[in-house]
């Protein structure tokens, strides 16, 4: 498959895309996250409803972030396709601190997006770029749909004003220091799985563009980049898991989550980059992870403890996924 040639402006106008995609993808999961600490703060609308409000926005915005990734995935996907470097940098995530802010933000950055699309449309008109006018009509389509639900949230009547958690005792262990490691923890999430998405779509680009391939790997269909390929699709699904659990957690204690993207992801070039890359990043995790279930242990945190003493065993398991492939 040969590669479109293309200009670094060009480029350049579809990484806004990618920024603006990593944004949107964990500022609506981080909305979602921190939708359970308002739900709890409130008087349910009805005692006979199955679910209120905030139940049914915060569902709307995990499906959202969801719907983000995916379209994530396809600009990085036609940026490698075109010889291109997709960035790992996303724009500026602004959580907000009730339905009407996470509404509010909502639509600002999709009516920004859609802005943005139709200026990559008409450029990918002019150079004559289909696929790439294809691809971005198709997900403002989806784009339009986005804004539209959550222009409906816009004018949420009524919502109480949550003011402060008053004081307690038991609250009082999760110090600064503490919240921050938590927050430092968070931020790995967020960068691995920017990381391991941005080296799935590459890897995918590099099994299309291998030509010579082994006897196994013709019989079997694989080689592998497409079998590390498959190893980070299922790897940055279970990240996002604990993204969730972790930014609960946080907001649980009534505390407040920070989306950072820390440290910088870092991709590489080839499929034994990535592995090494992916086995550092793991190993950060888990030395910090570490830290802070010893941490837990001292306060008497037992559920962060317990939390993650679960994640840590998936990210050893991901530490020695990443393992087994080198030499």
């Amino acid at each position: 498959m040969m590669k479109m040639k293309s200009t670094k402006e060009y480029i350049d106008l579809l990484n806004k895309a990618v920024a603006r995609e990593i944004q949107v993808s964990a500022q609506y999961m981080m909305q979602h996250t921190k939708m359970e600490k308002l739900r709890r703060r409130i008087i349910k609308e009805n005692y006979l409803l199955d679910e209120t409000t905030y139940d049914a926005f915060g569902k709307l915005l995990k499906e959202l972030a969801i719907a983000e990734m995916k379209h994530l995935g396809s600009i990085m996907e036609r940026i490698y396709i075109m010889g291109g470097e997709a960035t790992t940098k996303p724009d500026k995530i602004t959580i907000g601190n009730s339905m009407t802010e996470f509404a509010k933000l909502g639509v600002q950055a999709e009516e920004e997006a859609l802005e943005l699309y139709r200026l990559i449309i008409e450029e990918a008109k002019k150079v004559g770029d289909r696929e790439t006018w294809q691809l971005f009509s198709k997900i403002y389509r989806e784009e339009e749909e986005h804004l539209l639900k959550f222009q409906d949230y816009l004018e949420i009547e009524n919502e109480p004003d949550l003011g402060d958690t008053p004081a307690s005792e038991w609250r009082s262990i999760f110090k600064p220091e503490y919240i921050s490691m938590l927050n430092k923890a968070l931020a790995s999430e967020i960068s691995a799985i920017v990381q391991y998405t941005t080296q799935h779509e590459k890897a995918d680009g590099l099994e299309r563009l291998r030509k010579k391939k082994a006897p196994l790997e013709v019989a079997t269909g694989k080689n592998k980049a497409s079998v590390v390929s498959a190893l980070l699709k299922e790897t940055f699904l279970q990240e996002m898991e604990h993204m969730e659990k972790i930014a609960e957690r946080i907001y649980e204690i009534d505390k407040e989550a920070m989306a950072d993207v820390d440290p910088l992801p870092a991709v590489g070039n080839s499929v034994e980059d990535f592995i090494n890359l992916d086995r550092e990043a793991e190993n950060y995790a888990i030395v910090l992870y570490r830290k802070i279930i010893d941490e837990a242990t001292k306060l008497g945190d037992i559920k962060t403890k317990r939390m993650f003493e679960d994640i840590i065993q998936d990210e050893e398991n991901h530490y020695w996924n990443f393992d087994d492939f080198l030499p």
